[in-house]
């Protein structure tokens, strides 16, 4: 029996993540979105492209929920994106309510389905999607972490000329400016990044990757980033749909771990077939505890702005 999965929000990063995952020929797509036609038009342009490449993948389009009757994962990117000053947290009250929105009619046609949040502010709308759907904590994940890591891999090949397969690098913490960047943990071909570079070349990348997704705003004026955003969905998709036990930075719910509760948080998460499988614990040092507690603390505060606004 064919996979499915359904990206809520047709947009430039939704459209990409479907390109992504028909790429990888594990599922069949379904695009939706409220605009008239943008989700239709979209993926008969990826279902026409996939004979160049050779993939046997359904690509469907619709304005309504009813095409994603059962998936076996919906993806929700809907919201309005991030623009220039605009902070993840100034997105809250209109995404939100999208959010709510695409979860609960996704969940009346896949009640069954694992959920990929990527909409933003991250962690806050993981937190409402599965409070609203009642879901356990398996079923439901915020796709942070992939990113911000790829991101921070990135920078140190820019900066090393190393190859990006050499180097690991581990970003927890919220999705926002007080992400937690593990340099003692990130390492290139298993030397410590402490070890490699300079204090002040390492300090640079750590403050880049934190402002990334600020940055590429700034760039575009107009958008947000997309590329990469999706491909990191399209992994964890894949992750789950293989089974592949494959231990990410996502945002998962916390009950207890790091000595935190009751909030989504980007830590070490194991996935397969049934979603997050478990979640790892690192032996955090008294510095890297302080700057995971101090990101919490935003995460928190989030949360509690949401849930004064969104009644469940």
């Amino acid at each position: 029996m064919t996979a499915k999965i359904s990206i809520i929000g047709a947009g430039m990063t939704g459209s990409t993540t479907a390109h992504w995952l028909a790429e990888r020929e594990i599922a069949d797509l379904v695009l939706v979105d409220i605009v008239e036609g943008m989700p239709q038009g979209k993926a008969l342009d990826l279902l026409e492209a996939l004979p160049v490449i050779g993939k046997d993948v359904a690509v469907v389009g619709s304005n309504d929920y009813a095409a994603t009757k059962g998936s076996d994962i919906v993806v929700i990117t809907a919201g309005i994106p991030r623009k220039p000053g605009m902070s993840r947290e100034d997105l809250l009250t209109t995404n939100a309510q999208i959010v709510r929105a695409a979860t609960e009619n996704t969940l009346k046609f896949s009640p069954d389905a694992i959920y990929i949040i990527l909409t933003n502010p991250l962690d806050t709308m993981a937190y409402l999607a599965m409070k609203a759907s009642k879901l356990p904590r398996e079923r439901v994940v915020g796709q942070a972490g992939v990113l911000d890591s790829a991101r921070m891999r990135a920078f140190v090949a820019l900066e090393t000329g190393v190859s990006v397969e050499n180097i690991n690098c581990y970003v927890l913490g919220g999705h926002g400016d007080e992400m937690v960047p593990l340099t003692r943990h990130s390492n290139i071909a298993g030397i410590p990044l402490r070890d490699y570079l300079p204090p002040d070349k390492l300090e640079a990348i750590v403050n880049r990757t934190r402002k990334g997704g600020g940055e590429i705003v700034n760039l575009l004026k107009t958008g947000s980033a997309y590329y990469a955003p999706s491909v990191a969905v399209a992994q964890m998709a894949e992750a789950i749909l293989k089974d592949k036990h494959l231990i990410v930075p996502a945002a998962a719910y916390m009950q207890g771990e790091y000595g935190l509760k009751d909030i989504f948080f980007g830590v070490p998460v194991q996935l397969g077939r049934g979603g997050v499988e478990k979640v790892h614990e690192y032996k955090l040092e008294a510095d890297e505890k302080a700057m995971m507690e101090k990101s919490a603390a935003v995460v928190k505060e989030s949360i509690e702005v949401m849930m004064s606004l969104v009644k469940l």
